[in-house]
């Protein structure tokens, strides 16, 4: 029992200040508010850290690697799994919403009449264009943003390329990125030691504030987005965790996993989630590169959560104005969308659901009901994108360093 106490210190202790902090919630409600700058407090300091932890993490990891096709072995895995696992929540989201009415479609004109018809959507903004836009920036200093984190994944790699093909050269800049990378991962630790105050406080704040203010029209889809993500939580991903590793895998995975979830829960932010989840990856037993590698990708570009978001949304929309799209339709929008969702909290998916409006062809008068399902979906949505990395990478080393890629602590 003190064995088990002991290893599930941290996160009991959490967990009873998340639940603490919901209470207070529900009692004080608007008047939580008060404690929302000691959650704020936390939640800086996780943002500020965002930024060096993704580069020096990445970057690291690759120059680390004495074997480069070990490099090529890990980023060919992770594209690998990221495409299967995104594919298969697709299917899941479609299988539920398709033969399930999520809003009624016989009061589409007054629900219209209460939208900003002044809302325009850039049409002329290709795919290429905001592939450009998601992926490079125009000045150094705007890579230092937490809003363009697939900007500096991509600097991140060729960047410690470059310090590879430098060879002797690069060796002192090898030194320097290796010794940040322990002092940014030293400065995690330290600020984890306030998290039970601050994700309490914010916990207490988002539920004074927001608790009641769900519109009843989207509680249907609320609450059914919410069984589709408890099913994905506790069975598909245990069955992906057990195929590649075993009860043992599957033991070690529960063990580290709720750390990753309350955060996720309490934050709304993949981002936020990134220092918490590298640790407890680390934890189950995976390997440093396949972790820090896997794990920041993952932010951005697997996030199972929002693809099965991303096909409750279209769906809604498809009921609320009498569409029938191909399955293959709902499931090709639904997974590219995805991947224009930046790692923030609630509002990062505009581009996304701008991209479904043009796209499917719906009213662009549309936008504030995407963002109405993007609120009510979020907690859920995040826990799943985050989650969904822990046992991603899992996969990833299961594929990298075979059968015994759980490695001792």
């Amino acid at each position: 029992m003190k064995k088990v106490l002991k290893n599930y210190k941290g996160t009991l202790i959490l967990l009873a200040s998340l639940i603490i902090g919901a209470i207070c919630g529900l009692i004080f409600k608007d008047k939580a508010t008060v404690v929302k700058p000691l959650g704020d407090i936390f939640i800086n300091f996780l943002f500020v850290i965002i930024v060096p932890l993704i580069f020096l993490t990445i970057s690291s990891a690759i120059i680390k690697m004495e074997n480069p096709k070990r490099l090529s072995k890990i980023m060919i895995s992770i594209v690998i799994t990221f495409a299967i696992m995104s594919v298969i929540s697709a299917l899941i989201g479609i299988a539920s919403t398709y033969s399930f009415n999520l809003v009624a479609n016989n009061k589409t004109e007054s629900i219209l009449e209460l939208l900003d018809e002044s809302i325009v959507v850039d049409k002329d903004l290709s795919l290429l264009d905001r592939t450009a836009s998601l992926i490079t920036t125009t000045d150094f200093y705007t890579l230092l943003s937490k809003e363009n984190i697939v900007a500096i994944l991509v600097f991140a790699i060729i960047f410690a390329f470059a310090v590879r093909m430098s060879k002797e050269k690069g060796k002192e800049v090898s030194k320097l990125i290796t010794s940040l990378n322990d002092v940014v991962l030293n400065f995690v630790n330290i600020i984890m030691y306030y998290a039970p105050i601050g994700l309490g406080c914010y916990m207490a704040a988002l539920i004074g504030t927001y608790g009641e203010s769900i519109a009843i029209g989207f509680l249907k889809t609320f609450i059914v987005y919410t069984l589709v993500c408890v099913g994905v939580y506790f069975i598909v991903y245990s069955l992906y965790v057990l195929i590649v590793g075993g009860k043992n895998g599957l033991k070690l995975y529960w063990k580290n996993i709720l750390s990753p979830t309350a955060t996720a829960l309490a934050t709304c932010s993949s981002a936020a989630c990134i220092p918490v989840n590298i640790k407890a990856t680390k934890e189950i037993g995976i390997s440093s590169d396949v972790a820090n590698t896997t794990i920041p990708m993952g932010t951005s570009f697997h996030k199972d959560g929002s693809v099965i978001g991303s096909v409750f949304k279209i769906m809604f929309l498809v009921y609320l104005f009498n569409m029938n799209p191909s399955i293959w339709t709902v499931l090709g929008v639904s997974i590219v969308a995805t991947l224009l969702v930046t790692a923030v909290p609630v509002g990062g998916g505009t581009i996304s659901e701008m991209f479904i409006i043009t796209l499917m062809g719906f009213p662009a008068a549309a936008l504030p009901i995407l963002t109405i399902i993007a609120t009510v979906i979020d907690a859920p949505a995040t826990v799943l994108n985050v989650v969904g990395d822990t046992a991603s990478s899992m996969i990833v080393g299961r594929m990298v360093d075979g059968k015994k890629f759980l490695h001792k602590k």
